[in-house]
């Protein structure tokens, strides 16, 4: 009896692919390598498109500000720079402290919310005289250190001792002769036409909500120096409100952001338009007769 031949490859039985499962197995792999390098190439230009947008942003950011984009290290050193030069050569702009005392004779309770009020608009005056392109020289006198006022600034406002302001116990008199000095008040009859590079202009440092009335006023007559008042007869005209209220009395910073923006523009419209408050029952009119007719 013939038995059954079966031709088994050496390399089956050995467990080995043969030359078909080779070239299969190449395949794949090289299907794999390709995925890969397309998921690489992928991922790569997602990184470069990325970072394509970004610098775009930026260039149009410089571009609308008109100005390079800067650290904020290196922005602080600008702004560093920029208020040692106002401390140099601009114009100056005192804060008249003598009168706190005189801010109000209620409970001590309110009396620290008022001087807590007076510290947060000290804080706010030279949060805008830093970002000013032109900075004035501030100067905070008659400011006495065992003050409650010096202590709620030091408490309220961070960084208050490092200032770039001079702070001083001494009155503005000691500082600077008195024809150099005009104090800024609402009730001066004479109107500021525009800021002289030879003045030094003083603020009467009150919270707006205490101020008796003609207080700086007074203080400036005891002082014997000039007043002049912010031209809002001049620029603005009331308001109706249901609540009847007008008021042309405003805080220092307020007053500072009038200033800095009359400095920058040479308009008191554009000024007043900006920082004037509308609570306060004034609207700015184009018409310069008009607003003196009416107030």
């Amino acid at each position: 009896m013939d038995l059954l031949h079966i031709d088994v490859d050496i390399d089956m039985m050995k467990g080995k692919p043969g030359k078909e499962d080779l070239l299969h197995s190449r395949n794949v792999l090289r299907k794999q390598r390709n995925w890969e390098r397309q998921l690489a190439a992928k991922k790569s230009k997602r990184k470069e498109e990325k970072q394509r947008r970004k610098l775009n942003r930026e260039q149009e950011s410089a571009g609308a500000t008109g100005s390079p984009q800067f650290t904020k290290r290196v922005m602080k050193a600008i702004t560093k720079e920029r208020l040692a030069e106002a401390q140099r050569t601009g114009l100056k702009l005192c804060v008249d402290l003598s009168m706190t005392d005189c801010m109000s004779d209620k409970i001590s309770v309110c009396l620290m919310q008022e001087v807590g009020r007076l510290a947060g608009q000290l804080r706010r005056m030279y949060g805008s005289n830093k970002k000013a392109a032109r900075p004035f020289h501030l100067f905070l006198t008659e400011l006495q250190e065992d003050s409650r006022l010096y202590r709620e600034c030091v408490r309220m406002n961070e960084g208050f001792l490092n200032y770039k302001i001079d702070i001083t116990e001494e009155s503005c008199l000691d500082l600077f002769p008195p024809e150099k000095l005009v104090y800024l008040s609402p009730d001066a009859e004479e109107a500021l036409e525009t800021v002289d590079a030879d003045k030094v202009y003083v603020l009467g440092g009150l919270v707006d909500e205490s101020i008796q009335k003609k207080l700086s006023f007074s203080r400036a007559r005891e002082l014997n120096i000039c007043t002049v008042r912010l031209p809002i007869d001049e620029y603005m005209v009331k308001k109706n409100n249901t609540k009847n209220f007008h008021s042309k009395i405003l805080a220092v910073n307020q007053v500072l952001d009038i200033l800095l923006t009359f400095c920058d523009t040479g308009s008191w419209i554009d000024a007043l338009q900006a920082w004037f408050p509308q609570g306060k029952g004034y609207v700015v009119t184009q018409d310069e007769s008009s607003a003196k007719s009416a107030t």
